[in-house]
């Protein structure tokens, strides 16, 4: 297991407090995906609840860049490598991959020989399309609990692209279309780079989902072939044809093109049999660009840290376990949700 630098001591100050706008670093004077505009942004990843518009400068990983630019356009970026050591104010800050999505990185604040680090969001499981996690030893480690209950725990991705393609198949035979709904930053990505395995048919997208896409080819991500649903004839038989779409689709105008489809959602939420249920899919795929339980509960330990604050998701159960575990656990109440 790997170790801390040094023991938390009592009386030793924060690295990192919450604030009105945003997790904030004192020694640096600078916020992580802060939630209102503040002078100096650390941002983590591009999606939309932890990159906004209005901050005075932004600091990114070189990998994240160009989603950043997309999502937010030109802005006064400040660009590192993962790795590299800077300093803002009185901090030494550094960026280390997260394995959410493409550019996801992990912050690591280093002020008097003190280390705190942020995962953002991040996940354990492969992924062709981004840099895998990279365990940052620490003191204390704030930490996503999104999927934090014991029941979420993933099936292998590559068995997960491979009952899409079975389901895309069972579609033909009925003579329908295969809409599967997937977040437009990371999930449809990961999908059609792990598809690549099991088929060689081109999938449809929605245009949302084409842009995105376009982002992850320019960074030279190997995905299945691609074609637009905007670019065929209205009237247009997507029978047996596989569709990627943002959950916004649902229920759109934009599904009258096609005349019979089942629905189906990749996420970690089908983990749970109700939600596919309640939303009115035909098919769940679990499929996840955040930790499972085991996940979160294997980084905590692999950092060697002795205090540990959890942000958003289900985080009293986690504080619970690492409480009982002899860690020093809490909770940071934060506004991060949903990725797109």
């Amino acid at each position: 297991m790997a170790t801390s630098r040094r023991w938390v001591l009592a009386g030793d100050p924060d690295l990192v407090v919450n604030s009105p706008d945003g997790l904030y670093c004192p020694a640096g004077d600078f916020h992580i995906d802060p939630w209102r505009p503040v002078p100096r942004a650390v941002i983590t990843h591009g999606h939309g609840d932890h990159a906004r518009a209005g901050m005075g400068r932004y600091y990114v990983v070189d990998a994240g860049l160009p989603i950043l630019q997309w999502r937010l356009g030109e802005q006064e970026y400040r660009v590192h490598a993962h790795g590299e050591r800077f300093r803002i104010g009185a901090a030494t800050v550094s960026f280390h991959p997260a394995g959410h999505v493409l550019g996801s990185t992990q912050v690591r604040i280093e002020v008097d020989g003190g280390i705190w680090v942020l995962s953002g969001d991040f996940k354990r499981d492969p992924d062709p399309t981004c840099l895998p996690f990279e365990v940052v030893p620490c003191d204390v480690f704030i930490t996503e609990a999104t999927f934090g209950l014991p029941v979420f725990r993933w099936p292998a991705a590559a068995e997960v692209a491979g009952d899409i393609v079975a389901w895309r198949d069972e579609c033909a035979a009925s003579g329908e279309a295969a809409i599967l709904y997937c977040y437009a930053l990371g999930k449809a990505q990961r999908v059609l780079a792990e598809l690549m395995a099991h088929t060689g048919r081109p999938v449809w997208l929605h245009g949302a989902i084409d842009a995105g896409v376009a982002v992850y080819r320019a960074a030279g991500v190997a995905m299945l072939e691609t074609r637009r649903v905007m670019d065929q004839a209205r009237g247009a038989d997507f029978a047996g044809e596989l569709v990627i779409a943002p959950p916004s689709a649902a229920g759109s105008a934009w599904m009258r093109r096609f005349r019979h489809a089942q629905q189906g959602f990749a996420s970690g939420w089908m983990r749970l049999r109700g939600n596919r249920r309640r939303r009115n899919y035909d098919r769940g795929f679990v499929l996840s660009d955040h930790a499972d339980w085991p996940g979160l509960l294997r980084t905590v330990q692999e950092t060697g840290a002795r205090r540990v604050i959890a942000t958003h998701g289900d985080t009293d159960a986690l504080v619970r376990v690492l409480c009982e575990a002899g860690l020093d656990a809490g909770v940071f109440q934060t506004r991060y949700g949903e990725d797109d």
